[in-house]
Order: structure tokens, then sequence, then C-alpha cells
């Protein structure tokens, strides 16, 4: 089977056909989501969909969009939510200077709330990191010394640097169907050179769809094309690259295991 790590089943483009996409994906092999939060004020919609799917759970979070009007004053909110059994995880966070829609200051801060959390919790990070790599690494680096956490670098777009950077943390890189686009030779090259072990596959539905679907809503069946590109850029099997990535899902995400 395969997992979706990383979408978004309560933004609007899926509200009118929910159980359909699900059907879907699990007809296409996907046997585990997990939806990611990215906005506190959503977050009970969010849960109340993993609350009603034995095969998925959700993250708690702000997206560093929303950093700027959703500014966490501590943990403390985040911790509270974790308690409850489908949340596995915090984020997603990080940083994002591409579009700058929140102070970079504010977006900062709340990426050091999460992994105070994500610390004290002992549950994994979801980063989120657009033209951010070197304040990326250095907040992470500078964080771990203060006390080891685990996570992944969602979507991940960036250097071989970020790559080795974040793998040297114990982190996971995770692949989206931005990594099957023509362009993305270069994407390719750092993601081949990722440990088997230490990859996930996401689709961060409904954007980015993969090719050959590209400019489509995406959906988390579409994960498919984008585990055959890895596959094939790995030198293994369609099988054993789904086996791999769903182990190293519950590897990370520890509370979600059957």
């Amino acid at each position: 089977m395969l997992v979706d790590s990383h979408c978004h089943l309560d933004f609007p483009e899926f509200s009118a056909e929910l159980d359909d996409v699900l059907v879907r994906a699990r007809a296409a092999g996907v046997g585990h989501f997990l939806t990611i939060s990215t906005d506190l004020a959503k977050f009970p919609a969010i849960r109340a969909i993993a609350e009603a799917h034995a095969d998925i759970h959700c993250s708690i979070g702000v997206h560093p969009h929303e950093a700027g009007g959703e500014r966490l004053t501590g943990p403390d909110t985040l911790l509270r939510e974790a308690e409850h059994e489908k949340v596995v995880a915090f984020g997603e966070t990080g940083l994002d200077f591409y579009y700058n829609h929140a102070p970079r200051d504010a977006q900062m801060a709340d990426f050091r709330t999460h992994i105070a959390a994500a610390r004290a919790a002992r549950l994994p990070l979801i980063v989120h990191t657009r033209d951010a790599d070197d304040d990326t690494i250095a907040i992470l680096n500078e964080e771990f010394e203060a006390g080891a956490f685990t996570g992944v670098i969602h979507c991940f777009t960036g250097t071989r640097r970020l790559a080795e950077a974040a793998l040297a943390l114990g982190f996971y890189i995770s692949v989206s169907g931005i990594a099957t686009f023509k362009k993305s030779d270069e994407l390719r090259a750092v993601i081949k050179d990722v440990p088997l072990d230490r990859l996930l596959v996401e689709t961060d539905a409904p954007y980015l769809a993969p090719q050959p679907t590209r400019g489509k809503r995406n959906e988390p069946a579409f994960i498919v094309h984008t585990a055959a590109m890895l596959a094939d850029l790995k030198g293994v099997s369609r099988e054993e690259l789904a086996a791999a990535t769903t182990d190293n899902f519950f590897r990370l995400f520890t509370k979600a295991q059957p």
C-alpha cells in the first residue's frame, strides 16, 4: 500500500465529494492518509475528518502564511490539541520567503514554537520551507542543540545542502508531484541520493498534481504517479518503493501505527 503523508482533505476543493475522493484513493492502493493543519480556526473540521475514518490521521499547526495573523504565544495550544488520539504531528510549520504572506520574524517565532511542542510531546514536525534554506537549516540546527526532535521536510524542493542538513538531524524527505515535472531534473538528482529508508511520498492535494495529471485538481489517488517516478529513480520495483515509504511513514509517525 501507499501512504499519502501530506494532503489537505478539509480544503473546499474536496467538500462536495470527499467520500468519492477517498474511494478512488483506496482503489488506487492508498492505505493511509495524513491530513494537515494550516489554520487553528479550521482545525476542528480537520480533526472531524480524521475521527470519521480509521485510515486518516491529522496534524495540528499553523502554516507560515498564517503566522502574521495567528500568533502562537507558546506551545500549550498545540500540545493540548495533540493529546487527541488522531493528532500525530505538529505543522505544517516553517518558513516561506517566496510569498512572504507573513512577516519573517513571525514565521520564525511560530516555527520555534512548533519545534518546542514537537520536542515536548515527542511527536514529529512537518516542515514547509520555500526560498528559506539558510534560515531553515540554522533554526533546525539551533533548536536541535537544545533537545532532539524528529520530522520531515514536506514537498521537498530545496537544495542538496538542505537535504543533507535535514538527513543529518534524522529527518525524512517527502516527495511530491513537483518531482515528476519535466523541468525538475535538478530536484530529482538530489532526491535520487536520499536513502530509501528516509523517503516519504505525498500529494499536497489539492495542489501540485503530478505528471501525467498536471493541471488538474490533485487528489490522493494521483500519488501513484509520484511513487512510480520515485521507484524508477531509485531503481527499485514499485512494490518495494511502496513498502519502504509506508514503513518509513509509520516509523516517523509512530502514533499513527495501526
